[in-house]
């Protein structure tokens, strides 16, 4: 059962600031994550922050793209300090086992990486994972920019800016306090065909449609071919999105945001009427929302009730998710 939710500053909950008042926060010390443009970042000095690429947000006043403005957020914590280093593909694997026994984890993930890929397709297997809090988002840039543009993540302790690690924050918590990680999915398991995959990846051809042998295109235009509805898997009632990044025409191959999984059954979605509070994201440490649902869902302009946050190539609430709202709340025993 949950506490009562330890109380955010409107700092620690996050907002999207000019470069001046960004500065300032990173100036008297603070712990921070931030996203912004990249032009922007490499603006801002040195501190105790790690930030990613991204010019999309949920902010105060509603979905905004922005390129002269960062959302920053503070993070509460106690003695020791949080811990920011980097890790690429041979060490990703040890995160939660770094991550303080009571605390939680933050981590940005350079979008189209390699890191990014390994972490998609091994995470479910670290050590210590699903044992310590682990959230965190993946990186990306501009949607007319996603051709030319590198996703990066940004160890502001170092000043350095990498698009081959992930960059992770630990935070401990005080003794009375404990982290809880939580998702909001509005899609479902439709109620359609389930669909299987031979192999493990973020591309298929071939997919069996209850059993029988078929191409997962032929499949998806011969059912409208909706691809803003995305590939669901039911983990023990915890519904997972694979979402659809597009088809080639040429080769019949079909990109995923996110792995599907060699013998998982997944169907076509489904959607879901809203059910949280809209007021239940005033207590979130962090939060990070999907581009695609700023996209498909019109959220230009609109609020998401009180959640804040960058609006992402990919969430991690433990696992690589698409498509989905995470947040974390501090809660005291």
């Amino acid at each position: 059962m949950a506490g009562t939710p330890l109380e955010q500053s409107a700092s620690a909950h996050g907002s999207l600031l000019g470069l001046v008042e960004a500065a300032r926060r990173i100036e008297r010390g603070a712990f921070l994550t931030i996203a912004g443009d990249e032009d922007l970042l490499r603006q801002l000095p040195r501190g105790n922050w790690i930030g990613g690429t991204i010019p999309y947000f949920m902010a105060q006043d509603g979905g905004e793209m922005s390129r002269n403005r960062v959302f920053v957020s503070e993070i509460a914590h106690v003695s020791p300090a949080p811990r920011i280093r980097f890790h690429d593909v041979t060490s990703l694997d040890r995160i939660c086992v770094e991550a303080p026994d009571n605390g939680y984890s933050i981590l940005i993930i350079p979008a189209f990486s390699a890191v990014h890929s390994h972490y998609a397709r091994n995470a479910p297997g670290f050590d210590d994972m699903f044992v310590k809090p682990l959230v965190g988002w993946v990186s990306g840039c501009h949607l007319d920019d996603i051709e030319r543009a590198t996703p990066m993540v940004i160890n502001g302790q170092t000043g350095e800016f990498d698009s081959e690690r992930a960059v992770v924050m630990h935070v401990t918590l005080p003794d009375d306090c404990y982290a809880r990680v939580e998702i909001i999915n509005l899609l479902a398991q439709g109620r359609g065909d389930d669909i299987r995959f031979p192999e493990t990846g973020f591309s298929a051809h071939e997919c069996l449609v209850n059993g029988a042998p078929s191409l997962l295109a032929d499949y998806l235009e011969a059912h409208g071919g909706d691809l803003r509805l995305p590939l669901v898997a039911d983990y023990c009632g915890a519904m997972v999105n694979v979402s659809f990044k597009s088809i080639d025409a040429s080769t019949r191959r079909v990109d995923f945001y996110a792995p599907v999984f060699k013998d998982t059954t997944y169907r076509l979605a489904r959607r879901l009427p809203p059910t949280h509070s809209s007021a239940e994201g005033e207590h979130a440490a962090f939060s990070c929302n999907c581009i695609l649902n700023y996209v498909h869902d019109g959220l230009e302009g609109r609020r998401t009730g009180a959640f804040t946050g960058p609006m992402t190539f990919g969430e991690i609430a433990y696992l690589l998710l698409n498509q989905t709202l995470v947040y974390l709340v501090i809660d005291r025993m």
